[in-house]
């Protein structure tokens, strides 16, 4: 799977020349046109192959669940993912192909990513391969420290940082009650309950002050409208403060680096900025970034 596109393996298992079984019995069918629509890229998180399926393939989407299960013979299920909505963002993910035909199932998996366990439902929740680099790096930074993650999720950045870096204490902040209970389990699954507390709650009202060496703000959207919560989150003796933004290239790195400078003279705090980094381009023109922060009476 890894070197073979889906567009070319479509063509070898509708050519007649093919030794996969007979596409007429797979109920497979696609023109030319047809596969040259086939999208380029996907996703596999644990055993779940997500693609998304552009409008005028829509009408061939289960053919397309059944050609990638094919093509894979690992995956369990495929998903055609149609974007994210809502404070939580949540994905609009459809089944369009089960290993087993079983439709009572749930597309739940676990993924593994840099030695980590990540329990999670694929129709549910978002899982970001796109910042690996970042939580690897992370993860080598808070020895001795106690961290608060807000934004936790299922524990993206707290879980590599439990197992890697040796902290005091996580306080790992989480709003959507899915993503908490996922977050709970994957602290059980990678035997860090002892580092890890978690809180399901929203981090404007529950980003406990002047408890931090390190502030994590992973999520992207409306983080900025957080800062404040973030800042006060630090020590009076100092400490770090990762602040995560969606921003169009235009406005890099002035916006966010001036939302910070904002939020921490409203918070009666001195920021110095440390860093700046693209993480990923998130859509044409705009990227996701962090800031590096020290934050300081």
């Amino acid at each position: 799977m890894k070197s073979q596109k889906l567009k070319d393996f479509a063509r070898e298992f509708l050519s007649e020349n093919s030794e996969v079984k007979d596409a007429e019995e797979s109920g497979i069918s696609l023109t030319d046109a047809e596969i040259n629509l086939l999208p380029a890229n996907k996703q596999k998180i644990g055993d779940i192959l997500i693609i998304s399926i552009p409008e005028t393939l829509s009408h061939k989407k289960r053919e397309i669940g059944k050609l990638l299960l094919l093509m894979d013979k690992t995956a369990r299920f495929v998903l055609n993912d149609n974007g994210i909505s809502g404070p939580y963002r949540l994905p609009n993910r459809e089944i369009i192909g089960t290993r087993d035909d079983d439709p009572t199932q749930i597309p739940e998996t676990i993924h593994k990513e840099n030695g980590c366990r990540f329990k999670l439902d694929v129709s549910k929740i978002m899982f970001s391969k796109g910042n690996l680099e970042e939580k690897r790096r992370l993860a080598d930074l808070c020895s001795g420290e106690t961290v608060v993650d807000m934004f936790a999720g299922i524990g993206y950045f707290s879980i590599p940082i439990a197992v890697y870096s040796n902290p005091e204490k996580i306080i790992s902040i989480e709003l959507n009650p899915e993503s908490y209970n996922y977050l709970c389990e994957n602290i059980r699954l990678n035997a860090v309950g002892g580092i890890i507390e978690p809180i399901c709650g929203d981090c404007l009202t529950s980003t406990p002050e002047n408890t931090a060496d390190r502030v994590l703000m992973g999520y992207v959207g409306t983080t900025h409208e957080y800062l404040e919560a973030g800042i006060r989150a630090v020590k009076k003796e100092g400490g770090i403060l990762h602040y995560h933004e969606t921003v169009h290239q235009n406005d890099y790195p002035k916006r966010p680096i001036d939302r910070i400078s904002q939020a921490a003279n409203k918070c009666g705090r001195k920021a110095e900025i440390l860093e700046n980094r693209i993480i990923k381009k998130y859509s044409p023109g705009v990227y996701h970034v962090v800031v590096d922060v020290k934050i300081s009476e």
